[in-house]
């Protein structure tokens, strides 16, 4: 059976439907979502999860309205402003990923500050996933790796997916453990699609604001139940565990 998970990915969905069916209006939901994702974080710190990566906003989610996206990007700004320092003073090292291009210059400003603050501290490291796409993510390193190919400092033979990785978002960080989407939908939405080849997805109905600790012990009893072959089969993985 699997240890307790070292990376979990989070997709955050059902903040709009959360606050719709109470009556409130969108922002609302996403207003509440802020409380759940730090008392996430605290929890993940606490049960020595090494890395936590939150998709916050995809690169499809720039298609919905303007004034909701608007807000989207207040409420970041906001919460960068309250949440960075308490972040800090418990170890969190906080960074992004995902097109800075696309976001505004205070709110890109904002992120890199944030990061050179936290570099340094050792506790729970927070990725977020920011105007973020799957497809993007490998294209941006497909990119990256032809631009050194045609400058002459790589062989086109010699790209191999451990080069690819190292071009990646998530470069230098373990692929995710364990996935948790909220919401009842059962997909991943173009969220780290190199790196969640052999992650463990875990699905559950419940609206975001509405995940708490008995949902998060939950998917972690989840992954206690998995069996991670990578390929292998199983009469192989119990040889190595008696080894």
């Amino acid at each position: 059976m699997a240890d307790s998970p070292q990376h979990v990915a989070i997709i955050m969905d059902g903040n709009g439907r959360w606050a719709r069916s109470r009556g409130l209006p969108r922002p609302a939901g996403h207003r509440a979502s802020i409380k759940v994702v730090r008392r996430v974080v605290e929890e993940c710190a606490q049960r020595k999860v090494r890395y936590l990566t939150l998709f916050a906003f995809s690169s499809e989610n720039w298609r919905r309205p303007p004034d909701e996206v608007g807000m989207l990007m207040k409420l970041f700004l906001d919460a960068l402003e309250r949440e960075v320092a308490d972040l800090h003073r418990n170890q969190v090292r906080l960074s992004f990923i995902g097109d800075r291009g696309l976001l505004g210059t205070e709110l890109a400003q904002r992120m890199q500050n944030a990061e050179k603050l936290t570099e340094g501290n050792l506790g729970l490291r927070l990725i977020v996933a920011m105007a973020y796409g799957g497809r993007w993510d490998i294209a941006q390193a497909c990119r990256s790796l032809a631009a050194d190919a045609a400058a002459g400092m790589l062989a086109a033979d010699d790209i191999d997916e451990a080069l690819v990785a190292e071009r990646l978002g998530l470069a230098q960080i373990p692929d995710p453990d364990l996935l948790i989407r909220t919401g009842g939908e059962r997909r991943i939405s173009n969220f780290l699609l190199w790196n969640l080849a052999y992650t463990e997805l875990y699905f559950c109905d419940e609206l975001w604001p509405e995940f708490g600790s008995a949902h998060l012990d939950a998917a972690f009893e989840f992954f206690a139940q998995r069996e991670r072959r990578f390929g292998k089969t199983s009469g192989q993985i119990a040889a190595q565990a008696d080894a």
